[in-house]
């Protein structure tokens, strides 16, 4: 059996990664993400949960008789300011009651376990009780010993179990899920996963072609949005926008469990105690947390300092031989230091290398439409500049098929002054010349009276 690669292919100083090497790692990932989510379920579930449900639902109701009370010593976990550590005090009252007919007697906390205080508190609390008071308890019909004096739920231990390890499953498991079913599949297979049109994904499905030209795809999704001063809005190709939407995700989904914590935290100091497991785990929490917003805010701060792109076209599909006016707007503030337009064209090839599908991309033609320099953007308005692109006569047109894409583009690459420099790319469709099919008929037809003579 042949081990996967940690190296595909070298191309120049570059080797590409193993697709199998990259699926297996990123599959250990959500594998820890998920395990990690079930073991702190199970941790929460039977360390806290379960017995909280249980004194709510399975401890039977009896009346009681206050006959002692003192006071539960724990050992403080936290020192005071001469860094000496202190003893905690927890009221206590030693009940009787009847558990089947029998007597029984037992200890059992007044407070709950944040109720914890000094020695003085805690006397002061104990002293609202008498002895030979007459209260309800309830008691473990399993362990007729174990009683207590009041039911309830921590709603914020609740809310954190929904939350934390509910969240470690559904990103670890859906996660998991993806990546065996992508597992050694190209980009091409993992954007018709995701619902992307067909003609990203030429290994998989037929392209969608223009009707009286095989193999050139339609252009039916390009010419959808008209503009505002010429025909068309051409259509963005911005993978920028989803990751940002998914770091907000996270940033709220992840945020919204430090909260939990930090509630969770708060009660206990209020209570005059600290959790220091608790504390563990809210310290890596709320720096993941902190560092998730910084990184969204960032890129929310790029997108809308830089501002949007967008291109307006005169007409489309496009014709080799003829000429196109392109409207350009970018918003934003500031200054840029270049801002560039290409015409580009792009082959592209989808391969099987072993048990590995890939693909590649080579820019065969480019020709730059315009550049402008020194541009000072004021906020709430926008640069404008009218261009002519120019398709040549012996231009090869749009073409996809089952291993081979040839695909038009527009780039507009900005140097802003403040921020790092960005391209958005938007697609082009080209038609074949009006004159092929016309030539091609003319050539048919001459084949045929050769034929017969």
């Amino acid at each position: 059996m042949r081990l996967p690669r940690f190296f595909g292919k070298k191309r120049g100083h570059r080797r590409t990664g193993s697709q199998a090497w990259g699926s297996f790692g990123e599959g250990l990932f959500y594998c820890v993400l998920l395990v990690a989510g079930l073991g702190f379920a199970g941790l929460l579930l039977s360390g806290a949960a379960a017995p909280e449900w249980r004194v709510n639902h399975e401890f039977l109701e009896t009346p009681c008789t206050i006959i002692g009370k003192g006071l539960a010593r724990y050992a403080s976990q936290e020192a005071d300011s001469a860094g000496s550590f202190t003893n905690k005090w927890q009221p206590c009252l030693r009940l009787r009651y009847r558990v089947a007919g029998a007597l029984h007697e037992s200890w059992s906390t007044a407070l709950p376990r944040s109720s914890r205080a000094d020695r003085p508190t805690a006397i002061a609390q104990l002293a609202a009780w008498r002895l030979n008071d007459e209260l309800t308890c309830w008691y473990d019909p399993a362990d007729p010993n174990s009683v207590v004096l009041e039911r309830g739920y921590n709603w914020w231990l609740w809310l954190l179990m929904l939350l934390l390890p509910g969240a470690l499953i559904v990103f670890g498991g859906s996660g998991l899920v993806q990546a065996i079913r992508v597992w050694g599949k190209s980009e091409e297979h993992r954007a018709a996963s995701a619902g992307l049109p067909e003609m990203l994904d030429p290994m998989d499905h037929s392209p969608s072609e223009a009707p009286d030209h095989p193999g050139v795809p339609i252009c039916d999704d390009l010419i959808n949005s008209p503009g505002t001063i010429l025909r068309y809005r051409l259509p963005i190709e911005s993978p920028e926008s989803w990751t940002l939407l998914g770091l907000g995700l996270f940033a709220m989904l992840w945020n919204a469990v430090v909260i939990v914590l930090a509630v969770g935290a708060g009660l206990d100091l209020l209570g005059g105690t600290i959790d220091w497991l608790l504390f563990a785990l809210l310290v890596p929490f709320v720096v993941v947390g902190i560092a998730s917003v910084c990184v969204f805010l960032r890129g929310l701060i790029l997108a809308t300092a830089v501002g949007t792109t967008q291109l307006e076209i005169s007409a489309h599909p496009l014709r080799p031989g003829e000429q196109y006016d392109v409207l350009l707007g970018q918003g934003g503030s500031g200054t840029f230091r270049t801002l560039t337009m290409t015409l580009e064209l792009v082959e592209q090839a989808t391969f099987r290398q072993g048990t590995d599908t890939r693909t590649e991309q080579v820019v065969v033609w480019k020709e730059q439409v315009n550049a402008w320099h020194d541009i000072h953007l004021v906020p709430n308005a926008r640069f404008e500049s009218r261009v002519r692109i120019f398709i040549p006569h012996d231009a090869m047109h749009s073409f996809t098929s089952e291993h081979n894409a040839v695909n038009w583009r527009i780039v507009v690459h900005g140097s802003p002054e403040r921020w790092p420099a960005f391209s958005r790319i938007f697609p082009l469709i080209v038609f074949p010349s009006q004159i092929a099919p016309l030539a091609s008929k003319e050539r048919s037809h001459r084949s045929r009276q050769e034929g017969v003579l």
